[in-house]
């Protein structure tokens, strides 16, 4: 195939920077020349700070949000008022969107995506079974499922309100008042309304 550039070194570059969700390679091109034009240390510190970013990011053992150690700030934080509640979200991206409101103060856990049997995404794909052993362990008393107002967020709290009654009978378990619309993720959902429905949360109701 010819080559598109006429530098190897500037293609390999497009391509790279057009993996990226949402760059095209036009994108990716002129993002490319903008480095070009910049200091070498500043395409030294994207770089650095990219490695880095894969190099020390993990994930807590606890809730799996993003953290550089063992347990994310906010499980080891001794200010989370509401430390018996945990939020159930899709992605790390909703925990951000939900912290945003500052009108949460208990925990979270992130399932890593949703049940979608149609892309193959069963329940053994996700963080489900820790979920689980975090309710049977004694330390929950109410599981907020906030995981959207999506087919396949419905179909994954239906499975999570049917696990975790018979994890631990009697245990609370509540939904997103319905200020998100239906459709909607949670990441891309206002911060007021946002903060409206966690307030409101209401009983899960088959």
């Amino acid at each position: 195939m010819e080559q598109e550039y006429s530098s190897i070194l500037l293609e390999n570059a497009v391509t790279a920077l057009s993996r990226l969700p949402g760059v095209g390679r036009k994108t990716a091109l002129r993002f490319a020349l903008h480095l070009l034009r910049r200091p070498a240390d500043e395409a030294q510190s994207l770089a650095s700070a990219i490695s880095g970013l894969r190099s020390g990011i993990r994930y807590c053992r606890l809730c799996h949000n993003i953290s550089e150690t063992e347990l994310c700030p906010i499980c080891s934080s001794p200010k989370r008022a509401q430390a018996t509640t945990v939020c159930v979200v899709e992605s790390v991206r909703d925990v951000m969107s939900i912290e945003a409101t500052r009108q949460y103060f208990g925990l979270y856990h992130v399932l890593g995506g949703l049940i979608s049997p149609v892309d193959g995404i069963g329940p053994d794909a996700l963080e489900i079974a820790s979920l689980a052993e975090r309710v049977s362990s004694g330390n929950v008393d109410e599981v907020i499922l906030a995981t959207g107002a999506t087919v396949e967020a419905d179909t994954t709290n239906f499975y999570l309100y049917r696990l975790l009654s018979r994890t631990r009978p009697g245990i609370k378990i509540t939904q997103l008042a319905r200020g998100v619309s239906v459709g909607n993720e949670i990441s891309y959902t206002d911060e007021a309304t946002l903060a409206r429905s966690i307030l409101a949360r209401t009983p899960f109701e088959i």
